[in-house]
């Protein structure tokens, strides 16, 4: 069974990490929340969430680890040494890692995102190009680097799009889901 971890940190984009989780839960994935410092976190907007566990070296188990954004949570993100370590070696073994909004920046600290294609929140990229030079930012909702095995998303309206890309590079058909939550429907009307 496909194994996606999502990394909640005080401060965190709510609704980016837990779209991800509905979405993978849905399509009958492992989907797990894991805090980066604590089971017990707070999202930018004050809700409270509870995580299965706290980052450690299982996440090098995972087929996929996932960062959603926010502020000050993708700064907490990118500062922890623990998990850029973890994040590294997950790269270093040809894994798959994915962050949202403001969460590249952690990518680009980690070192992941030269030499790759990417994309992350308006304004963002400054900072990213500051950490990962060689990486080319592109505009597109969400960016697949199947080179690189780095999938990243704009911001939180693109999180359903984003959880599908993931989905998508496990090999996993997410159309009938997508018809299921009308996002095919919401599709069709933005592309009009």
């Amino acid at each position: 069974m496909t194994k996606i971890a999502v990394i909640f940190a005080d401060g965190c984009e709510e609704i980016e990490g837990l779209s991800q989780i509905d979405v993978y839960r849905r399509l009958g994935l492992q989907a797990d929340m894991v805090g980066l410092t604590s089971t017990q976190v707070t999202g930018s907007h004050k809700i409270p969430l509870t995580c299965d566990s706290v980052i450690s070296d299982d996440l090098l188990d995972y087929d996929v680890v996932s960062l959603p954004g926010g502020l000050p949570g993708a700064e907490y993100l990118r500062d922890n040494a623990q998990l850029q370590t973890i994040m590294q070696k997950r790269h270093a073994a040809g894994k798959w890692n994915a962050a949202m909004c403001a969460a590249p920046i952690a990518l680009a600290r980690f070192g992941l995102l030269n030499d790759t294609d990417y994309t992350c929140y308006p304004g963002m990229d400054k900072q990213t190009k500051a950490d990962a030079p060689t990486g080319r930012f592109h505009e597109d909702l969400v960016v697949v680097d199947n080179k690189q095995k780095i999938i990243t998303s704009r911001g939180p309206a693109t999180a359903w799009a984003f959880a599908y890309a993931i989905a998508e590079s496990q090999g996993v058909n997410t159309e009938q889901l997508q018809d299921g939550m009308l996002y095919t429907m919401l599709k069709e009307h933005i592309n009009d």
